[in-house]
């Protein structure tokens, strides 16, 4: 018969080797799920790429015919005639999506779904973004935090009377940056200053704002949330060594 200190010494030796063998398929999983979402990015990126490439081409043979259009036009000195046509494809093209190029294929892939998107809800915006690579992130960390970021202004300009949203992107004191505002037509911060969603979905959607504060600490950043000259401000900082 085995002693109650024996058989305390074996349970404690096979509760170790369980622990250590649940934790290692836990980090197995996450490294599958990983290198499925990083999968996933770059097979949406790609296919997002054809499409930009396939609307550029279309767009430069549309406008080899409407110049021919408006020379006819022209040779026939039906000058009003030209300025109406070229006003309508003048209105077109502001509604054509520009591609921005940033230097990161993961942010380039990030930043056009969402703003082309914005676009199509005639919300204005400005980017200025720097060449960083957010090295220490994992690809999949960056993606969740610039994408939530992202959804949450243009989810809050959409329901806006005043749209506009600026992006910018840059390094500065040690921290590669992300920072997005976007107008407000009266202050969140005052209202709800838990920023706690009033959606059906509210769990979800407050989802994003933790996810965004969870990945930026497990980097050793900083997250800072504020209002100024009638925008709502979020601020990501990674450092940069």
């Amino acid at each position: 018969m085995i002693g109650n200190g024996k058989l305390k010494a074996e349970y404690e030796r096979l509760e170790k080797e369980y622990s250590a063998e649940v934790a290692k398929n836990l980090d197995l999983q996450y490294q599958y799920e990983q290198l499925q979402a990083v999968y996933q990015n770059n097979f949406d990126q790609q296919k997002e790429i054809e499409r930009l490439y396939e609307n550029t081409r279309r767009l430069k043979h549309d406008m080899k015919n409407h110049i021919m259009v408006i020379a006819s036009y022209l040779n026939s000195r039906e000058i009003d005639k030209a300025k109406d046509y070229l006003s309508v494809v003048l209105d077109k093209l502001n509604h054509v999506y520009s591609y921005i190029q940033t230097g990161n294929s993961v942010m380039n892939y990030i930043i056009n779904t969402k703003l082309e998107y914005a676009q199509q809800h005639n919300i204005p915006f400005k980017a200025e973004i720097e060449n960083l690579p957010f090295e220490k992130m994992g690809s999949v960390d960056f993606s969740a935090v610039l994408s939530n970021m992202l959804d949450n202004a243009i989810e809050a300009s959409i329901h806006s009377v005043q749209k506009f949203i600026y992006i910018s992107v840059c390094r500065k004191r040690g921290y590669d940056s992300i920072n997005i505002k976007n107008k407000i037509d009266s202050s969140v911060i005052n209202v709800n200053p838990e920023l706690v969603s009033a959606k059906s979905d509210a769990d979800a959607h407050g989802y994003g704002l933790k996810q965004i504060k969870s990945i930026t600490e497990k980097y050793d950043g900083l997250v800072d949330i504020y209002e100024d000259e009638g925008m709502f401000c979020i601020s990501v900082m990674i450092p940069s060594e």
